[in-house]
């Protein structure tokens, strides 16, 4: 549990206890949560947002990059209702989200789900030794009709009690409470209610100090507080609004204007409660997604890349018909195509969030330029260009394998090539070039320069220039698939030559013994 407030740690702890957690480990911000993920076993993180030293969202995001601490469950705990705000959050990878106010019903049924959350596990993390214990209380049944919103009413003079509940019983449900202690016990239980209207002179506690204790407890912290007094002073109005008053209604209360103001307010409540239910469906949308993703790579990659070697040795075979090659070139041109589009769909998202890890292996990239080069020649005919490759090596020398990650490269030359045949112009020549050297480098130069307006963001996500329906995505794709294999890719552009010139550079496996 990460908050800087120690009474709102002491709060949450508690209301954990409750709900049947066994050990918690608390941290002051984000940097000493960190602290504690390196040195000791933790099953789940709840959050503030708002921390000094290190935010919430900052522990998220260094969270996901660790691979681990990448399986964690993350509940962030926030009063920040900005969408852009939500957005950043799922985009991080948080697991859930509790908008305050929130009761302890509402923290068990995330505490549930994300327990029960397993995502995507990132490369090379292992596994929890044992499974987290689950909590031995179980969630309301959401099933149940909702109930009317409820409003507290707060009066030590029982006439007031029997006066405001009778105007309000018939739009809301309304509790009673004659004094401080009962308001702060209502207020903090598992159903506080959604609207409090406080007087300010009772004996004991006065309504000040009941809102200063509402606002001490993550349950009451945000729940709206309209004070319902005699006093008018310009003093007590400012007090009470420093301590979160919404409004202040005079008495002799009037009862049409009492109506509209508490109407208003619940507008504020109902708000609230659609923005957490707004937000319970991305963060579900945004796993879902991520779950597709990654059933997509484990369970299509696969057959996939056994299909491509299959085609490639039919391809390669002497006895194969004209005909039939060229079938059979198509059939590859679209099963790259496929597979292209499952790395982006799934490797990007890793390697975006931080969560890729390369598995590296000897990849013969000379093959993989020859068969991307011929599928081009054939997908461009009309336009009458011409695409040699070189190799750098001599007839019957071995020749040099990058060392990598295959279906990256099946992604990443095709792109480039692909943009280099878009902008070469009709009957032009592209050269496709690897240098036999430490690292491996490889240039595909076109005819025709990028424009000047593009250069210097030309690996930037949706840059784009001139092409009809682009989306300016394959450059950015090919440089985070290049540097994910532990490359570079470079631009260089001549005026005076009218030429376009990519240059990647990729590892060199070591020659086979």
């Amino acid at each position: 549990m990460v908050d800087d407030f120690e009474a709102m740690r002491r709060v949450i702890v508690n209301q954990l206890r409750q709900l049947g957690a066994e050990k918690i480990l608390t941290a002051v911000d984000g940097k000493a949560a960190l602290r504690i993920l390196t040195s000791q076993h933790v099953d789940m993180v709840l959050s503030d947002w708002n921390m000094p030293v290190m935010s919430g969202l900052e522990l998220l995001k260094t969270m996901r990059e660790d691979s681990k601490l990448f399986t964690l469950p993350f509940i962030m705990i926030t009063a920040e209702a900005e969408r852009t705000h939500i957005e950043e959050a799922i985009a991080c990878g948080v697991t859930s989200m509790i908008l305050k106010p929130y009761s302890p019903s509402q923290l068990m049924v995330r505490v549930e789900k994300a327990l029960a959350w397993k995502p995507g596990r990132a490369p090379g993390a292992k596994a929890a030794t044992t499974a987290p214990k689950r909590l031995d209380k179980k969630p309301d049944d959401q099933s149940v009709a909702p109930q009317k919103p409820t409003i507290l009413i707060v009066d030590d003079t029982t006439d007031n009690l029997v006066l405001l509940s009778g105007l309000l019983k018939t739009e809301y449900r309304v509790r009673l409470a004659q004094n401080g202690a009962k308001t702060v016990e209502i207020c903090t239980s598992d159903d506080p209610p959604d609207l409090v209207l406080l007087d300010i002179m009772m004996p004991g506690m006065d309504g000040f100090e009941v809102a200063k204790h509402l606002r001490e407890h993550p349950t009451s912290e945000n729940i709206p507080v309209i004070f319902v007094t005699a006093m008018t002073s310009s003093d007590a109005r400012l007090k009470g609004l420093d301590l979160g008053a919404v409004d202040f209604i005079t008495k002799p209360v009037d009862p049409d204007a009492l109506k509209h103001r508490v109407r208003n307010f619940m507008r504020y409540v109902q708000l609230r409660k659609n923005l957490q239910a707004e937000y319970d469906g991305m963060v579900e949308m945004a796993q879902l997604k991520e779950d597709v993703a990654h059933i997509t790579r484990h369970d299509m990659k696969g057959p996939l890349a056994g299909v491509l070697g299959l085609l490639h040795a039919l391809i390669e075979d002497d006895s194969v018909g004209r005909k039939q090659l060229e079938q059979l070139k198509l059939v590859e041109e679209t099963a790259l195509q496929v597979l292209n589009m499952i790395n982006l769909s799934g490797e990007l998202f890793k390697i975006e969030t931080g969560r890729f890890e390369l598995h590296a292996v000897p990849v013969p990239i000379a093959d993989i330029l020859r068969r991307i080069a011929e599928i081009n020649r054939t997908a461009y005919a009309g336009k009458d260009i011409h695409i040699s490759v070189d190799t750098d090596v001599p007839v019957g020398d071995e020749v040099p394998q990058s060392l990598g990650d295959a279906m990256l490269c099946y992604s990443l030359l095709p792109n480039i090539l692909k943009s280099a045949c878009e902008a070469a112009p009709d009957s032009s020549k592209i050269t496709v070039k690897l240098y036999d050297q430490s690292p491996l480098r490889i240039v595909i130069e076109n005819q025709g320069a990028v424009p000047a307006d593009i250069r210097s963001r030309f690996f930037e996500k949706y840059s784009t220039s001139g092409k009809s329906g682009g989306t300016g995505f394959g450059n950015y794709s090919a440089k985070l698939l290049t540097e994910a294999q532990n490359g570079t890719i470079t631009l260089a552009v001549s005026d005076e030559n009218n030429t376009t010139a990519i240059t990647l550079t990729l590892p060199r496996a070591s020659s086979a013994v």
